[in-house]
């Protein structure tokens, strides 16, 4: 799996952060890489097509969302939520495609990809994040919708799927564990301590925050989000085990996940993902390849292809 920004992380970490703490001993140098530089997409991506349509009196200090199309006969609402430090513009190619007759929802997180940090500059935000998105479905009347998240995103949409306040029809998490440190081969029980050790260090102190933000302006995909909120999300995610609870999970669950394009590296990948997900009753793994963590990027028809028949 590609996460851009490792030897970055590496050289700051062996650098800045040496002598920290005991604890961050503990973690394996790839871990520590992979911990501060997981999920913040590298490449390039197209702006959405401006023809959107403005989403009522909905306002949030949280998240924006931007709606494309209408709702036709047979049609969905259909949710899409970015991950780390991305914005709406990682589904372009979705968007551009059209979806005849699906409504398509597009959240933009504050903190994230240009838009300013607001409410997420401070304090938990995977959970207030998952608040003001039930509240955008229920203020908005969309019956049912489908949520399709990638990486961060994944995991909102499984929290948004574990509500008991509103219903959703399918989701579908692209790239994402449901236990976040699993995406560095650790666990929430192993490094969660360490992540939020770490995330204090990061944003309470005034060299952390110098680390932060000078890795962040070095690293394609994070240089125009807020280094706090990064540190935050980072930290939640690696605490954030979502495994137990998969078995209440009512809805339909795809999963997409990228597969690399070494052969044994391809075939842990899809043990991993069938072992993570094992616990979810209504799961349906989907691997697509070879590709980076930004799968609709890297693999555009394929991932349009894969949403059309996950709409059916």
């Amino acid at each position: 799996m590609d996460f851009s920004g490792e030897v970055l992380t590496s050289v700051h970490i062996q650098t800045a952060t040496a002598g920290f703490c005991d604890t961050e001993k503990a973690l394996s140098r790839r871990q520590s890489i992979l911990l501060l530089g997981m999920m913040i997409g590298g490449a390039a991506v197209s702006a959405v097509p401006a023809h959107a349509a403005p989403v009522g009196a909905f306002t949030s200090p949280r998240l924006t969302v931007t709606r494309y199309g209408q709702l036709g006969k047979n049609g969905r609402d259909i949710m899409f939520i970015p991950g780390l430090a991305s914005g709406p513009s990682i589904w372009a190619g979705v968007v551009r495609a059209g979806l005849a007759g699906h409504r398509l929802h597009l959240v933009h997180i504050s903190g994230f990809a240009k838009r300013p940090a607001e409410a997420n500059a401070r304090g938990p935000l995977l959970q207030p994040v998952t608040d003001e998105l039930a509240r955008y479905i229920r203020e908005n009347r969309l019956r049912t919708p489908a949520i399709i998240g990638h990486s961060m995103g994944g995991t909102l949409a499984m929290m948004l799927g574990l509500r008991r306040d509103i219903a959703v029809n399918r989701i579908m998490v692209v790239d994402m564990l449901p236990d976040g440190a699993g995406m560095v081969g650790g666990t929430s029980a192993g490094l969660g301590y360490l992540a939020g050790q770490l995330n204090g260090y990061f944003t309470g102190t005034k060299a952390g925050r110098q680390v932060l933000a000078d890795m962040v302006a070095r690293s394609p995909g994070g240089r125009d989000s807020d280094p706090r909120v990064l540190a935050q999300a980072l930290a939640e995610l690696a605490q954030t085990d979502l495994v137990p609870r998969l078995s209440r999970l009512s809805s339909p669950l795809e999963v997409v996940y990228a597969v690399p394009a070494d052969r044994e590296m391809a075939a842990e990948q899809a043990r991993r993902y069938r072992a993570a997900y094992a616990k979810a009753p209504r799961a349906k793994l989907i691997g697509i390849g070879p590709s980076g963590h930004m799968v609709m990027l890297d693999q555009p028809a394929r991932f349009l292809r894969t949403v059309e028949n996950f709409l059916r």
